[in-house]
């Protein structure tokens, strides 16, 4: 419904994916399995033998806490590692995970990536359901543009900690626009 030129629609609430808590996270399971940086390189790797993606490196590991966007090819393979969800490092998370929020279980030789075309796919419906232009949506999602949205469409890689918005604003787990592949 318009009133003043506004549409009118319930206000979300989106939270922060914590960075620093993440990076925190990795180096205590790090040191408590006493591995130096290329040995957890290593072990995250693991998964890319066999398929055409570049490796992660120990710098781009290390690195992590201080980037204001980490791809999400990395940090999905870190919270695998890991063994945890994407919702669990949102700021003011309460500790609990819900099945739904579990990151598929890819298998050897595959590695996780989100699809963003299903995540297009998505805000798209949600748009049109609230009757929203891509730039009131945009105007949802703090940091996002029209046009980063709309790309999503052909399939660039998109980054953590911006993607949790969208799967928030959507009010759906990220683990549902998360898909195992060969490269």
């Amino acid at each position: 419904m318009k009133r003043s030129g506004l549409r009118l629609h319930p206000a979300r609430v989106l939270l922060g994916f914590d960075m620093k808590v993440l990076c925190a996270a990795l180096d205590d399971a790090r040191c408590e399995r006493k591995l130096s940086w290329a040995d957890l390189a290593s072990e995250i790797n693991m998964p890319f033998k066999g398929t055409t993606s570049i490796p992660i490196s120990a710098t781009t590991l290390r690195s992590m806490q201080s980037k204001r966007s980490v791809t999400s090819a990395v940090v999905l393979q870190v919270l695998r590692w890991l063994g945890r969800t994407p919702e669990s490092f949102l700021v003011g998370h309460d500790g609990t995970t819900s099945a739904n929020e579990m990151l598929p279980d890819p298998n050897c030789f595959r590695i996780l990536r989100f699809d963003t075309r299903l995540l297009h796919a998505a805000l798209d419906a949600k748009r049109i359901e609230q009757g929203l232009t891509w730039k009131e949506v945009a105007g949802e999602l703090p940091g996002f543009t029209q046009s980063m949205l709309t790309n999503l469409a052909t399939g660039p890689l998109i980054g953590f900690p911006r993607v949790m918005l969208i799967t928030q604003w959507l009010c759906r787990p990220a683990a549902d626009f998360v898909r195992a592949r060969t490269h």
